[in-house]
């Protein structure tokens, strides 16, 4: 009996097929592994805290670890790029400010790694900066030390080199005419406690560092620098209010993944943080830090990132602002 070649070809194809189909690994459902959250700035700041909180929530929906690596230095560079360089499969994320891509590219003239390395997964918080001052100095309000530091100069702490605190320093000083020295420390918990020892004599700070001296009494609270006044220090005004509306600034707290990585992951892990962000327990915790939720991601968080960086890069440029 003959077989007819076509059917014999077509056959043999479908149990190799099969074959093949059956020997093949299945593709492990994301994530597999434990995942790294890097955070570029010190442990114990608000940063930290909340990508801290961030993981546990995450490890509970994934059943996977998501462990946090602190990775400092170069404003918040050296962390940004060692997971600008990671590999793209959704298990080396970043935690960090918006300053790392809106401030910092006015300031390095080598960042360690190019803008388009990493993409947002979400922009998930912003917070208020707040410029407070040691009870050292004897001052009650913003128009105060702005009168004393036009003479004398006034030591200003912040979390580092291209940090929000850095940027807001150089907006106050630009606005009133204030000199400022410009302290910078490795985070903001270290910047917190020269300004509670009085090893300096202001600060501009996330708010949500601050909210628990200001409470304390250990640091006396002048401004905050959003566009509205802070729900937890309701008796502190904004810069816009004291005459100063070009002192704009709020800190984003934001997650970022290599660029390559797959949109599919990327997505996974947006809908994911949004998610662990709702629970009650990390709302009240947002609340009494002073932060206020977003939910930007895609186009819409690089539209956010790219027109802020526009602005702040203006401000760097007239102010003379460098790294010091």
């Amino acid at each position: 009996m003959l077989h007819h070649p076509s059917r014999f070809l077509a056959a043999t194809s479908v149990a190799l097929a099969c074959t093949l189909g059956a020997s093949a690994p299945a593709r492990a459902e994301y994530p597999d592994k434990p995942v790294k959250l890097v955070v570029n700035f010190t442990a114990g700041g608000p940063l930290d805290i909340m990508a801290r909180l961030i993981g546990e929530k995450l490890a509970l929906q994934f059943k996977q670890p998501f462990v946090v690596e602190n990775k400092t230095g170069s404003g918040g560079n050296i962390g940004a790029a060692s997971v600008a360089t990671a590999a793209p499969d959704g298990y080396t994320l970043l935690v960090g400010l918006d300053s790392t891509f809106t401030v910092n590219p006015g300031l390095y003239p080598n960042l360690g790694f190019k803008l388009d390395q990493l993409k947002p997964v979400t922009l998930f918080g912003s917070s208020n900066m707040l410029i407070a001052v040691s009870p050292k100095v004897q001052v009650s309000t913003l128009k105060d030390l702005v009168a004393k530091g036009r003479t004398d100069p006034v030591s200003f702490s912040s979390a580092g080199n291209g940090s929000p605190g850095h940027l807001s320093g150089a907006m106050l000083a630009q606005a009133t005419g204030l000199k400022i020295t410009h302290v910078p420390y490795r985070g903001n918990a270290p910047a917190v406690l020269a300004l509670v020892s009085g090893e300096v004599q202001a600060a501009a700070l996330a708010a949500s560092g601050l909210i628990q001296q200001v409470q304390a009494g250990t640091v006396t609270p002048l401004a905050v620098t959003g566009r509205a006044r802070s729900p937890l220090l309701p008796n502190v005004p904004t810069t816009a209010e004291l005459g100063y509306p070009d002192v704009r600034q709020d800190v984003i707290y934001t997650v970022m993944a290599p660029s390559g990585t797959p949109q599919a992951i990327v997505d996974k892990l947006e809908g994911a943080i949004t998610t662990a962000l709702a629970a009650p327990d990390i709302q009240e915790r947002l609340r009494t830090m002073d932060i206020s939720p977003m939910n930007l991601r895609g186009d819409a968080a690089t539209r956010e990132l790219s027109a802020t960086r526009d602005r702040y890069l203006k401000i760097i440029k007239s102010s003379g602002m460098s790294v010091d």
